[in-house]
């Protein structure tokens, strides 16, 4: 046995006792199904920082985001702006959510939709959301720790067996301790994810001996000199604000896929973690909303911001100069030949570099990068087990269920999840590709649900739930997983994957914004009006603002726009060569690195000061001199026989639907 494998044996079994011992300690402190589904609404505010933050951003940023940085480019470090974007989502919609879930005694996004806007098919969409978002989400969780491990044991031990084994781990500390048993591990889990990362960048700096030789070597790669493809226009600039391409499959964009409208699009998508609904339940979880601003200021856009728009810069982009580090470098071995490997690879190729030098650091580093991968895992998991419990079986199969029986079933669905999850990703590969890419851009449909919900009362239900269908409908269509469905059907769709470079986010979101819309204007009830009205007096009595603070309301719309607009919007294409042409080389560079990168850095700086100004200094993070009474039992919505009865709204989405369809094929065909 390996001196490397025996450092990770031990690693791993102290990893694994202290998320044993949290789940057997939370599990002591859970008596209820309020305490399992919620910590009992007294989650740690500092817990929550560090745990919501790392489910928040977990393997998709540990693994992915040097290797498509690798693989991409600067256009690609655009997404790390996406740290911001990710805490502004949380910014507009966590606090009002709180709020609402304290006052009425919501346990569930599907009791605070059946409430707000009444009848039972928006909350069963809203499960099918988290339960598509959830199982392809876990999966590629438990995928990417099981081949970690595997990798870095030599083969010693196969990905399907880590996978399992580790898997179990999960679902005996989630089983245990519910919601609290995720949390608390999710501490360890969330600070070795920042750590291991940066680490990970710290290694790969002093090999390539600090930002100055880092420079050079970029200046020759905006040369041409080894960049991939011979694509060095496309790795050191954005390529267009949008290309009208018929989609991948079909058309390949000029120069690369990264375009203006597939950065901010991909960005939705991104920001749908925060309006998931686990997302939410985590929301309900707190103590108090004291640290919604701590996280999504310092935590998410400036921590988390630093460690992607720096260091996972460092660690993607520089992977292609160490193999030329000089002779005497550790890494030279195992990173020279790091083009012929698969990208997805990068972060592994690093840990076994680190392994070759110092294999008690190349373990504990592995167990960063599994504890990276298992925390979004283990906080979905035990999210959705616990909606399946309240809103399926306690709702629908035993109104009259115990505590005990439905903390039993809480259980049963954790199991359910990463049961499906671990099929799916063993057996079925292709297909968990397939769901993850729906997963993220699921999550920011439920936007306009919960607009209405935290801000506007003219939003109708109706049109909330037209508008949720047809973008559910538009991302499945401009996804694989939709192509092969129209194909099985025999038909044949006239676009390929992600259309005009706009992510199935984007095109899901305009065509749900847009539905919704037209449907809730047709389908105005002055009774469903007061009824949601009622809601939205209380948030106003919660969030009342001074007179100064009301006159700032207009700049703070307008700087938060124009972030977006020159962060991950069509401004963006400014930052190609405002400091500097791609292939100027050092000395045409006015901040000695390429423009793109500056221009990175910068907009991430303003962008910690704009949810600075949102959070903080107009109060939509903080609760200021106000208390929330408990609202006890939740007592849903029903509509009347007449609202029922009302088929207008379908009619509308259906012929809606139907031209959309039809345009579409028309643009495409």
């Amino acid at each position: 046995m390996s001196t490397s494998l025996v450092w990770l044996i031990a690693f791993m079994a102290a990893y694994w006792a202290f998320c044993i011992y949290w789940g057997v300690t939370a599990g002591r402190m859970s008596r209820t199904a309020g305490d399992f589904h919620l910590a009992d609404r007294r989650l740690s505010p500092w817990v929550f920082v560090v745990t919501a933050t790392a489910m928040s951003f977990s393997a998709w940023t540990f693994l992915g985001q040097p290797a498509f940085l690798f693989r991409d480019g600067f256009p690609f470090g655009e997404v790390s702006l996406g740290a911001v974007a990710i805490a502004l989502t949380g910014v507009v919609f966590l606090k009002r959510q709180w709020l609402l879930g304290k006052r009425f005694g919501y346990v569930t996004p599907a009791d605070m939709f059946a409430d707000y806007y009444g009848g039972e098919l928006l909350p069963i969409a809203v499960l099918v959301v988290a339960l598509v978002f959830a199982v392809p989400f876990v999966s590629m969780q438990l995928s990417a720790s099981g081949y970690l491990v595997a990798l870095l044991s030599g083969g010693t031990v196969g990905p399907a067996a880590a996978m399992w084994v580790m898997t179990a781990v999960v679902f005996l500390y989630v089983c245990l301790g519910g919601i609290r048993g995720a949390a608390y591990v999710g501490v360890l889990q969330g600070l070795l994810f920042v750590a291991g990362l940066a680490a990970i960048a710290l290694f790969a700096y002093l090999e390539l001996g600090g930002l100055g030789a880092m420079s050079q070597s970029l200046a020759r790669l905006g040369a041409g000199d080894g960049t991939p493809a011979g694509n060095a226009g496309g790795y050191f600039a954005i390529p267009g604000v949008v290309q009208f391409t018929a989609g991948l499959g079909r058309e390949l964009p000029a120069g690369g896929i990264w375009t203006a409208a597939m950065i901010l699009t991909y960005g939705f998508a991104l920001m749908g973690i925060q309006a998931s609904p686990a997302f939410t339940m985590w929301g309900f979880s707190c103590r108090s909303p004291k640290s919604f601003a701590v996280q999504q200021v310092w935590a998410s856009a400036a921590v988390v911001g630093f460690v992607l728009v720096l260091c996972a810069v460092v660690a993607g982009v520089g992977g292609h100069f160490l193999g030329a580090a000089g002779a005497g470098s550790a890494a030279a071995d195992w990173l020279g030949a790091v083009d012929s490997r698969v990208t997805a690879d990068l972060v592994g190729v690093y840990l076994q570099a680190i392994t070759a030098q110092a294999p008690w650091f190349g373990a504990l580093l592995a167990v960063c990068a599994i504890g990276a991968v298992q925390v979004a895992a283990a906080a979905f998991a035990a999210t959705t087990g616990s909606m399946l419990a309240h809103d399926v079986y306690a709702h629908y199969v035993n109104p009259r269920a115990t505590d005990r029986q439905e903390r039993l079933f809480a259980r049963i669905g954790v199991g359910l999840v990463l049961l499906a999850a671990l099929l799916l990703a063993t057996y079925s590969p292709g297909a968990e590709s397939a769901l993850g890419a729906l997963a993220l851009a699921f999550g920011c449909q439920l936007w306009p649900a919960l607009a209405g919900l935290c801000w506007f009362p003219w939003i109708t239900r109706q049109g909330v739930a037209v508008g949720l269908l047809a973008g559910l409908a538009a991302v499945v269509l401009t996804e694989p997983f939709g192509h092969a469905l129209s194909t099985y059907l025999g038909l044949h769709l006239p676009w390929g994957r992600w259309p005009w470079t706009i992510y199935s986010a984007g095109w899901g979101i305009v065509i749900n914004v847009t539905a919704c819309l037209v449907v809730s204007l047709l389908s105005q009830r002055a009774d469903e009006r007061r009824h949601r009205q009622r809601f939205h007096r209380f948030l106003q009595d919660m969030s009342r603002l001074g007179p100064a603070k009301r006159a700032l309301k207009p700049a703070a719309w307008a700087i938060t726009l124009a972030w977006f607009f020159f962060a991950l919007g069509p401004g963006a294409v400014f930052g190609n060569d405002l400091f500097g042409a791609p292939g100027a080389g050092v000395a045409g560079w006015s901040l000695g690195v390429p423009s793109l990168w500056a221009w990175q850095v910068i907009w991430w700086a303003l962008g910690v000061m704009v949810v600075w100004f949102l959070a903080y200094k107009m109060e939509m993070s903080v609760v200021v001199g106000r208390s929330v009474q408990f609202g006890g039992p939740v007592h849903r919505y029903v509509r009347t026989a007449s609202e029922a009865a009302d088929w207008r709204p379908w009619l509308i989405g259906a012929v809606g639907l139907g031209a959309l369809v039809a345009v579409m094929h028309w643009m495409f065909g």
